[in-house]
Order: structure tokens, then C-alpha cells, then sequence
């Protein structure tokens, strides 16, 4: 069959980027032609595959949703193919599919302050001008005269799609984790340890995504300064001054690492020793999945994703507002026996979630997609001739 796939970035850092290339891959693996269009592919080139790019700048996400939605709208209209799938309301098209990596209005009922990546007013007023536009465009995207379905990455955002937006049929397919690629790995931990500077018997803890406010890097720098035997190691991009300060104030400024984007983030999997994300909201929370893979006691709040993953006192523990509570953990998780039991259990927990099964579905999703509108034609057309 022909799928398009329409996103603002396809590729392999970010859960959203790297599900919708793990879909792209599978798809043309199994002889669908696939067309992007996207700012950015990192895709591969393949005779099946077509990409359009999106011919869109650098600039503040303010401007870049809009600017993405014009540029990107004329090329769904003239060069999609077969079924359209969006990742997230992001053009004024009407589509087939689109999947919710984050829903604006649910994180919008949190009552939290729009999300930041530094505290200055410049930042603060593009995050206030990103989630008017797009709480906005949820509220065109997701109706049935646009969409014919929603993808949710997890039973909560089904949920959550079914109470704001309940017009709209949902199916849910999470996400896949390479479990291949996560793994426990003991010649890459003892390298990676060895390139970070950290001794082999020193305890580690990892925190990996963007977005810091949010995803609660402030609570998981002050349990591991609690936790006087631990360090951190912090993946993804923030405002490292600000959170350096933080974690200078709570006495552990030597021990908290900033490693920025990383492009292997198993091998930082593989050196640690526990994973720890205090995160307000997620939908699907692919980072905890891979930690799970990789074999590492996982403390994680009670989020969508998290919630279907972790059994309390089995493979890890969910945590909450206070990191005092976290660092109680992770003081008991200095036991190696207790480490390598939950983590045993984590790897166990996160086979079933393939990316083979992620593709199987949507291709089942998009059959039915297409038998319907087929139906529906046939339909208007017997309508017409009579």
C-alpha cells in the first residue's frame, strides 16, 4: 500500500522522531511505499521511499509550528499517497491518522506552567505562544472531519483522547524498544565508564530526555545529592547552568554530570545502575522502556507508559514529590543482588514491545482505514447511479 508519513522531524534522537522512522523502516521492509515530509529525515535512502522536505528554518518553536503547518499544508494536498498519518496535529489537512505523542489539553489540565527550556522572558513567551497554538490546533486536528483515527502510544492517552476528544475512534499501539541495541553489556559499561571518567564500582544513576522542568531533573539531582553514594549522569539538552547551580546548592555539583544529546544512549544505559525520571507527564515514555531493556531498576513517577511497565518492588518503584523518597531507594538500591534482581525483571517486563509488532499494527490499522473508505466510495457511488 502507500502511507504517507508527515512530521516535523524523522531520526533517531527523540521518541516521537525515532517512532515514526522505526514505523517508516518497517513499512518499506514489508514493500509499502512510503513518502515523508518532513523538515528533517535521516532516513536511508530506498526504492520505495519518496521525501519531500518541508522547507522551514530554525527559529523558535512559535514560529515554527505555524510556519511548518503553511509550508507542509500544499504538499499533503499535491503529493500525499494512499494513507496520511500525522504525527500529532502539526497540518491544517484532513488526514487518516494521527498519533499522540503528547496531548496539549491534557497537559494543560495539569495547571502547570507552559514549558520551558530556560527561564529568561524570551523563553517564557515562546512556551506561552506554543501552547495556545497548540492547544489550538488539537482542538481543529481532532475532529472527525478532519481524522478519521488516533494513534495512542499508551492505554492512559487513550484515555485522555477519549475524554477530550471523544468524536475521534482510537486505537492504541505503543511503542518498541530494540532490545538488541538495549541491553546489559559489560564490555560497553566498563568503556563508557572509562570515557566518562567514573570509577567501575561507582554507583550511577541515569536521567535521559529534554524538557528538565517537566520531566523533574530538579527532584532527580537532589534525591542522588541525598543519596551520598550515587551519581548522575543527565542526557538531553537544558539549561545546564541552571540546574549546574541546582545541584552545586545541594552538595552535589561533582557528582551530577551533563552529557547533552546523545545519539547512543545505550552505552549510557549500560553504565549506570539505575534510572531514575521524576517526570510530571508523559504519554508513552519511550527512555523508560529502554532503560527497562537495558536491564536497570527503574524509578520513574506514576505517568502513562510507566504505569503499564513497572511493578512496584519488582522491577523498580514509582516515585513521587519527594526526593527523599528517591534517594531511600536508591540507598537500598546499593545492594548489587537487589539491583540485578529488579533489573532482571525490567528487561523481562519490556520484551513483549517490539517495533516488528509496533509496524504489524499500524499496517492492520491502515488496511481497515482503506477497506473502509473503499466501502464508502463504492457506497456513494451505487447512491449516484441510482
Amino acid at each position: 500500500m502507500d502511507v504517507t508519513l508527515v512530521a516535523h522531524h524523522i531520526g533517531p534522537v527523540g521518541g516521537m522522531e525515532l517512532q515514526v522512522a522505526q514505523l517508516a523502516t518497517g513499512l518499506l521492509a514489508r514493500g509499502h511505499r512510503v513518502t515523508t515530509i518532513a523538515q528533517a529525515s535521516e532516513l536511508p535512502e530506498h526504492e520505495l521511499l519518496t521525501r519531500l522536505r518541508v522547507p522551514v528554518r530554525r527559529v523558535p518553536f512559535a514560529l515554527f509550528y505555524p510556519w511548518f503547518a503553511a509550508a507542509a499544508a500544499p504538499l499533503v494536498a499535491r503529493h500525499a499517497r494512499g494513507i496520511v498519518h500525522t504525527a500529532g496535529a502539526i497540518v491544517p489537512n484532513a488526514v487518516d491518522v494521527a498519533t499522540i505523542h503528547f496531548l496539549h489539553r491534557a497537559y494543560a489540565e495539569l495547571h502547570t506552567a507552559p514549558r520551558v527550556s530556560r527561564d529568561t522572558a524570551a523563553h517564557r513567551l515562546n512556551a506561552r505562544a506554543s501552547r495556545a497554538l497548540s492547544l489550538t490546533a488539537e482542538r481543529l486536528a481532532y475532529r472527525p472531519a478532519r481524522l478519521r483515527s488516533v494513534v495512542a502510544v499508551s492505554g492512559g492517552v487513550r484515555r485522555e483522547v477519549e475524554r477530550w476528544f471523544p468524536g475521534v475512534p482510537a486505537t492504541t499501539i505503543p511503542h518498541g524498544v530494540d532490545l538488541e541495541r538495549f541491553r546489559p553489556d559489560a564490555p560497553r559499561r566498563a568503556a563508557e565508564r572509562r570515557r566518562l571518567g567514573i570509577a567501575p564500582d561507582a554507583l550511577v544513576a541515569v536521567f535521559v530526555g529534554g524538557d528538565w522542568p517537566r520531566k523533574g531533573l530538579t527532584h532527580a539531582i537532589r534525591a542522588v545529592a541525598a543519596a551520598a553514594r550515587w551519581q548522575l549522569l543527565v542526557i538531553g539538552r537544558g539549561d545546564e547552568a541552571a540546574f549546574a547551580r541546582v545541584a552545586a546548592e545541594a552538595g552535589a555539583g561533582e557528582r551530577v554530570h551533563f552529557l547533552g544529546v546523545s545519539r547512543d544512549t545505550a552505552a549510557q544505559y549500560a553504565a549506570a545502575d539505575a534510572f531514575v525520571l521524576p517526570t510530571r507527564y508523559e504519554t508513552f515514555s519511550l527512555v523508560t522502556y529502554e532503560a527497562a531493556a537495558s536491564g536497570l531498576p527503574l524509578l520513574v513517577t506514576r505517568v502513562s507508559g510507566p504505569d503499564e511497565l513497572i511493578v512496584e518492588g519488582v522491577n523498580g518503584a514509582f516515585i513521587g514529590d519527594d526526593a527523599a523518597v528517591t534517594a531511600r531507594w536508591l540507598e537500598r538500591l546499593a545492594d548489587p543482588e537487589l539491583r540485578a534482581r529488579l533489573g532482571a525483571a525490567a528487561r523481562a517486563a519490556a520484551a513483549p514491545y517490539s517495533w516488528d509488532a509496533v509496524v504489524d499494527r499500524h499496517v492492520e490499522l491502515y488496511a481497515e482505514l482503506a477497506a473502509a473508505r473503499n466501502a464508502a466510495r463504492s457506497a456513494a457511488g451505487r447512491s449516484i447511479s441510482q
